[in-house]
């Protein structure tokens, strides 16, 4: 019998290589994405010697529009059927969002939000046709409420988590999933990417590592859970904001987004 397939977009790091250790350890092949060749090749090597299975390696850079039909044809074209589809591809920027370069801003759009809707829209429906498939939209806990001096982030992870549970809606009774995963600070190359390395988000204690959210995330996607919010401390921060004021959700945001 062949083994299933699991697409990862941003695999080459953190929440990524993670998430290829998951389904390489469970005995899925991988077609592994990012932007870094020789980055993907190595964890591709490296998963192929540890677990036998084998992992394609696709360079796409999500932030150029016709990347995700780009990366869908490759896949076709190797005569693969994802069974897994994990978006997890995004970055993030700080600080006041008029003094951001507008080109990079309107890249974590396209990275953050429309490549994940072209990437789950050409994938699904496939997995609808045959009944079977799991889609995992890495969003945040900052999905839940504004945040000034990371506006647009914040934005596109709103996105995310209404789109996912609209999608997941619709899909009922198809065979196929749709999990939003929403973890809070977490150690990876995110922070410094996105400049928030010492912000108070990421220096206050408990900033989980990409381990254990990658491992949390796998299992609420193999369970079909619509929505899972990663840690009991997040939840409840999460929760409160739906019952705290709005001028206080914006600025307690905007205090932990500063250095």
């Amino acid at each position: 019998m062949s083994r299933k397939v699991a697409l990862i977009t941003g695999a080459s790091a953190g929440l990524g290589e993670q998430f290829a250790q998951r389904f390489a350890e469970h005995g899925n092949d991988l077609i592994l994405v990012a932007r870094t060749t020789s980055r993907l090749e190595t964890l591709a090597t490296r998963l192929e010697q540890a677990h036998g299975i084998k992992a394609h390696v696709l360079t796409a850079d999500l932030a150029q529009p016709e990347a995700p039909e780009r990366l869908f044809e490759d896949v076709r074209a190797r005569g693969l059927t994802v069974e897994y589809l994990v978006n997890n591809a995004g970055f993030g920027s700080s600080g006041p969002f008029l003094d951001q370069p507008l080109n990079r801003e309107a890249e974590m759009v396209e990275v953050n939000c429309t490549s994940l809707l072209k990437l789950t829209h050409l994938f699904a429906q496939a997995m609808r046709e045959q009944r079977s498939g799991r889609i995992l939209n890495i969003a945040s806990t900052a999905g839940f409420q504004p945040g000034p001096y990371m506006a647009t982030y914040y934005a596109t992870k709103a996105f995310v988590v209404s789109f996912s549970e609209a999608l997941a809606h619709e899909l009922k009774g198809t065979g196929v999933t749709v999990t939003c995963y929403c973890p809070g600070a977490t150690h990876t190359e995110f922070a410094a990417r996105a400049r928030v390395e010492k912000s108070r988000l990421f220096q206050r204690p408990g900033v989980a590592t990409a381990p254990d959210v990658a491992t949390d995330a796998y299992a609420a996607m193999m369970k079909g859970r619509v929505l899972s919010i990663h840690g009991v401390l997040n939840w409840l921060g999460t929760m409160s904001v739906r019952f705290g004021p709005r001028a206080l959700v914006r600025s307690i945001a905007a205090s932990i987004n500063q250095s």
